[in-house]
């Protein structure tokens, strides 16, 4: 048997039963300063992009509500509007940036749907390529991630703000 070593997520699987804040609030919540730090790559009116700390793919990105809420039927139409618009730019972005074949987006609401935080909604923007499942997660249950979360902020920052800044 091969090991691969993922010691970034020691964190994680040690404290996930730990956290008693809200990360996703904890991070909007952050001054512009800091958003670089908690990977927060846009804060507008009413929801907000962030990368995912634990990503499917490189490039997978969450858009949120700032309202702490677990609820999607309580959303207003603003807060849906601006979350599809950001979603769109997201989309635009991460294409110009990292250039993926297609995307899956998808909120996972409910514990039973897969959701890791229940009481934030999200939606996920997961990047895929032709030929992204391999034999790593087939045969060894291991998903290899190959990019940079700081590194890839740095590139997609700037194209998210420029097609945010044009609608």
């Amino acid at each position: 048997m091969n090991i691969l070593w993922a010691p970034w997520r020691t964190n994680y699987v040690e404290n996930i039963d730990r956290i008693s804040n809200c990360f996703l609030c904890d991070a909007v919540n952050q001054p512009k300063e800091k958003w670089r730090e908690y990977l927060v790559l846009y804060v507008g009116k009413r929801a907000f992009v962030i990368f995912n700390k634990y990503p499917y793919n490189a490039g997978h990105l969450m858009v949120s509500p700032i309202s702490h809420t677990g609820d999607f039927t309580s959303l207003d139409d603003e807060t849906l509007l601006e979350i599809n618009k950001l979603t769109k730019a997201c989309i635009k972005a991460l294409q110009v940036c990292i250039k993926p074949h297609g995307f899956n987006l998808g909120y996972n609401l409910g514990r039973s749907a897969g959701a890791g935080l229940e009481d934030h909604i999200h939606l996920h923007i997961v990047p895929r390529w032709n030929g992204d499942t391999n034999f790593m997660p087939v045969l060894s249950e291991t998903k290899v991630i190959s990019q940079d979360l700081y590194e890839l902020y740095d590139r997609l920052k700037p194209i998210l703000d420029g097609f945010i800044d044009a609608t």
